[in-house]
């Protein structure tokens, strides 16, 4: 593996930034009102601070190691004049600069504005989708030149934003799902954030899917489609695949048929039939998803076929 500390730093972001971005917005769309609050039952603010911090602290150390990197030093040698030089003089340092200050105003709003939680989460979204969204400035999508160069940064953006909308609405119902002591309001509660979530996820995966295809036309393109099977990128590329359809497939189960299934339990007032499933179901899924976050850190570390050899 190229630079497993890069690799495992850079998977710790990606997780770390989606689920900010994620989970701020889930509380917008997925919980109304009081459910919002700081006394409800899926307490977010201390989440998004403590996500906050963490996305600082690791920034912090992606910086270190890339400037190791790009100064050819080992990690104990790297010097302040080395990092400034990078954060002044890089397009990678203003990414980060941006990245840092974003987290900031994110880990902010919640400790200053909860008052109005609706407001709190619209600032923590914007900060978490900037701070996200830096992340394809040190990506692959930053590495051409001319349109088809912003086309491409436009489409790893657009992937991001729509995989951290999916992975934080996981992570808040999976929150919701398993909480001990669930009673007839707080199923009622998870079936119908799991049912506003529904629409938000279908306009992700199609994001995802165009998105994901354009960036293959930039990262892989036709000529190279023949070599991608006995390449190290083709294979980690072929198993972020699958594993995205299983994703799929575990997505439909859960709206098509534990939604309505977890509403008729209800009704019938068998709270443990209504979320048992959809418990299994959440934890598959999340588990599917952090397997391809791991996957997307390593590609993002390889060179790409399109790049030549």
């Amino acid at each position: 593996m190229e630079d497993p500390a890069s690799v495992g730093i850079r998977f710790l972001l990606y997780l770390d930034l989606m689920l900010l971005f994620g989970l701020s917005m889930f509380g917008l769309y997925g919980l109304h009102g009081p459910e919002r609050s700081d006394r409800s039952i899926l307490k977010l603010r201390f989440g998004l601070v403590l996500l906050a911090v963490l996305g600082i602290f690791l920034s912090a150390v992606a910086l270190f190691l890339l400037t190791a990197s790009m100064a050819g030093l080992p990690l104990t040698e790297v010097d302040a004049e080395s990092v400034t030089m990078l954060l002044s003089g890089t397009s990678a340092g203003a990414a980060w600069t941006a990245r840092v200050v974003a987290l900031a105003i994110a880990f902010l709003l919640p400790l200053l504005v909860w008052r109005r939680p609706f407001s709190a989460l619209t600032g923590t979204s914007a900060a978490g989708a900037t701070a996200l969204g830096t992340l394809a400035w040190t990506g692959h999508g930053a590495a051409g030149e001319g349109a088809g160069a912003w086309l491409h940064l436009i489409a790893d953006i657009a992937h991001l934003f729509a995989s951290g909308i999916w992975l934080g609405a996981l992570a808040a119902l999976g929150m919701l799902a398993f909480r001990r002591g669930t009673d007839l309001a707080h199923a009622e509660l998870t079936r119908r954030a799991l049912e506003d979530f529904s629409p938000l996820g279908s306009w992700a995966v199609a994001i995802l899917v165009i998105t994901g295809l354009v960036n293959s036309w930039f990262l892989i393109g036709i000529s190279n489609i023949g070599q991608m099977v006995s390449a190290l990128y083709g294979q980690l590329l072929a198993a972020k695949l699958v594993l995205f359809l299983a994703m799929l497939g575990l997505a439909a189960l859960n709206r098509f048929r534990l939604t309505p299934g977890a509403e008729l339990a209800i009704r019938r007032r068998d709270i443990s039939a209504a979320v048992a499933a959809l418990r299994c179901s959440l934890l598959a899924e999340t588990s599917l998803a952090v397997l391809i976050l791991a996957l997307v850190a390593w590609l993002g570390m390889l060179s790409p076929p399109a790049a030549g050899p």
